[in-house]
């Protein structure tokens, strides 16, 4: 038998992490929603500030998801797909997958141990917000 060892966010980080995209937020007079994930996609932390909307919920949740299970920020898969047809029309209908901004893989030592997603702004904000949470974390910050 052989197995292999992965790294994952701790809770810890996970709430640091949402802790100063939160502030980020306020500072910004924005209600966001902000999502950690681990390095499976899995819903590792949420949270929604009082008054952010209910599809900003599931938006910041399926940002965290692509970058963990993609390993690439959300922004980045425009990109990657927009100058390629059978991408541009097929993948975009993949449940979950989000190519416009918020959402960042958050790598320890290059592997991916979670995500973090956010929604509630214009994509650029939740991209400012999401960065400042990588910052607090000491995640590298793209």
């Amino acid at each position: 038998m052989s197995s292999f060892v992965k790294r994952s966010i701790d809770i810890a980080t996970a709430v640091k992490a949402v802790e100063a995209a939160a502030a980020k937020a306020v500072e910004m007079k924005l209600r966001m929603s902000i999502a950690i994930c681990d390095e499976s996609g899995v819903l590792k932390h949420f949270h929604r500030m009082d008054g952010a909307s209910t599809l900003s919920a599931s938006i910041a949740q399926d940002k965290a998801y692509t970058s963990a299970v993609t390993g690439m920020a959300t922004h980045a898969w425009f990109e990657f797909i927009k100058n390629d047809p059978p991408l541009l029309h097929g993948i975009v209908h993949t449940p979950r997958l989000t190519v416009f901004g918020g959402g960042f893989p958050i790598r320890e030592e290059g592997a991916v141990v979670g995500s973090i997603g956010l929604s509630g702004g214009h994509y650029m904000q939740d991209m400012e917000c999401a960065r400042a949470a990588l910052a607090a974390i000491g995640a590298p910050v793209p």
